[in-house]
């Protein structure tokens, strides 16, 4: 069985996210909200073959998370819009735990069975109210739905006392990560769905007790098999997000702007491109088409299929531009993104127009291998989430400490301490990304920048924001006195939180100014 394959559908009140798989008739699931929509595909098809398994990740969840959908009447609304969009009315349809609840509500399909709506009854019933999980600055509130999430597993839905001795199998460390980190992108929208469908009236419809029986419940697969596509991701106002299958796999974007030069923004590794919204933003509202990437193995894309280096990821991007037709664009790149766009102007020179290249990597060897040997925690998760608190702090601490285990006067950095919200951000892009957080960051500790830079044929614009730690790379590149190359500080960091707005705009400008050749 093929894994469940992501898409967005874009629909007139945001996107929303779905996982299909497996083959034959269509069988549309509305996820619960106790384990991730993509994991949940997997165990339908696998308990009940020969469907072809569309999962829905609720508004409030995951991919969907941006989906405003404050009631049931808004949820459903989204559900039977989405059936619609997807050629998915007629379909069968089957709601998991919570997804019973709305798939009742929305009315749709030519019948609809459930998976554990017994849970739901239960979880009612006792009162099972998430703890507050809105983002507070010590990060304990990931630890607080880690526990609450595990335990409706663990616990007896009718006694939250004592555990169940029946039931699915136990979800595994990683199977509860999937879960919590959907869960967590928009938390108070996570938690504003979960009362919500846990208070509402429970439908009267068949329902399996376990995935189990499952197969039982819905009957065989009827019909002919469904062969119809799902629609292509629509752009939409502000940012929106899309798939790519390149040639080297499938790549996450966050897009703005539905028309003009297209600009590649190539982030910092260790998460995902959420953060750089705003400079995706700031080139679309100058009137350009710009997209930011998730590396392969960071945010939302594909984990990387072999050992990564710039010169992988810059390949990665090529491939990327093939995928989407564009035979040369220009590029922004931070830090990380900064080198491999260097590495795609040196590799590829007609791909690329002019080049931003912001906080470019020149580092000595000695301090090279100190990075290479400190920097990096294991974050793999364990069944009590344990490695919730340490990225959370992880990253906390790189905004006091260059780098950040040099815990030391010394060492601390003046660009202040973050809002909870503008952390959580940073801490899902590293939850997103797992255990192969830190495939595309290292990268930037290797690559040879002095070696490479004079190489470069394309214009380019090097420069970091005042409080850049790599601001040094300034003067290095000055003294390498390639032709075509600008060197400039910027005002601030567009992209780090809560920057001056005078700054930020002063910073964008000088940005599109270059890239618009007007520098």
């Amino acid at each position: 069985m093929s894994d469940p394959v992501p898409h967005y559908v874009t629909l007139p009140g945001g996107q929303i996210r779905v996982w299909r798989c497996g083959e034959g008739p269509d069988l549309l699931v509305l996820a619960g909200l106790t384990r991730a929509a993509e994991d949940e595909a997997a165990l339908v098809a696998r308990h009940a073959p020969g469907w072809r398994v569309t999962a829905v990740e609720l508004p409030g969840v995951g991919g969907s998370s941006a989906y405003p959908a404050p009631d049931l009447a808004t949820l459903a609304e989204a559900v039977r819009a989405l059936a619609g969009a997807c050629g998915l009315d007629g379909a069968a349809v089957l709601g998991i735990e919570h997804g019973a609840v709305l798939a009742h509500a929305a009315g749709i399909g030519r019948r609809a069975v459930a998976v554990g709506l017994d849970r739901v009854a239960g979880w009612a019933g006792t009162a099972q109210r998430l703890p507050d999980i809105a983002p507070r600055q010590d990060g304990t509130h990931l630890t607080a739905l880690w526990s609450f999430i595990r335990d409706r597993h663990i616990l007896g839905p009718d006694d939250a006392t004592q555990p169940a001795r029946t039931g699915d199998p136990l979800p595994t460390a990683e199977a509860l990560d999937r879960t919590i980190t959907a869960a967590a992108v928009e938390p108070e929208r996570f938690a504003t769905l979960w009362a919500t469908l846990t208070t509402a009236a429970l439908p009267d419809m068949p329902s399996a007790a376990t995935f189990a029986d499952l197969a039982g419940t819905l009957g065989a697969a009827d019909g002919p098999s469904a062969t119809a596509p799902l629609p292509p991701t629509a752009p939409r106002e502000g940012i929106w997000h899309r798939y790519v299958e390149t040639a080297r796999g499938r790549l996450h974007l966050r897009c703005a702007g539905a028309s003009g030069p297209p600009t590649l923004v190539i982030p910092t590794g260790g998460g995902s491109s959420a953060q750089f919204a705003p400079v995706v933003l700031g080139l679309a509202a100058a009137g350009r088409a710009a997209f930011a990437v998730d590396y392969f193995g960071n945010g939302l894309s594909d984990a990387p299929r072999g050992p990564v280096a710039t010169e992988t990821l810059a390949a990665d991007m090529l491939a990327l531009l093939d995928a989407l037709g564009h035979g040369s664009v220009d590029v922004w790149g931070s830090h990380t993104g900064s080198l491999v766009a260097l590495e795609m102007a040196v590799l590829a020179p007609e791909r690329v127009r002019r080049l931003v290249m912001e906080g470019p990597v020149f580092i000595s060897a000695d301090f090279q291998d100190d990075l290479l040997a400190h920097y990096f925690p294991d974050f793999t998760p364990d069944a009590w989430g344990r490695h919730l608190a340490l990225i959370w702090n992880w990253r906390r601490d790189a905004f006091f400490f260059w780098p950040w285990y040099r815990v030391e006067r010394g060492a601390a950095r003046a660009i202040g301490l973050p809002s909870a919200e503008d952390l959580h951000l940073y801490a899902i892009g590293i939850m997103e990304s797992g255990t192969t957080y830190d495939a595309a960051y290292r990268t930037a500790f290797r690559y040879d920048t002095r070696g490479r830079m004079p190489k470069l044929t394309r214009p380019a614009l090097v420069c970091a924001g005042p409080n850049d730690m790599l601001i040094e790379g300034l003067a290095e590149t000055e003294k390498l006195a390639v032709p075509g190359v600008t060197v400039r500080t910027t005002p601030t960091t567009v992209w780090w939180p809560d920057p001056e707005p005078e700054a930020a705009a002063g910073t964008m400008a000088l940005y599109i100014a270059f890239l618009d050749g007007r520098d």
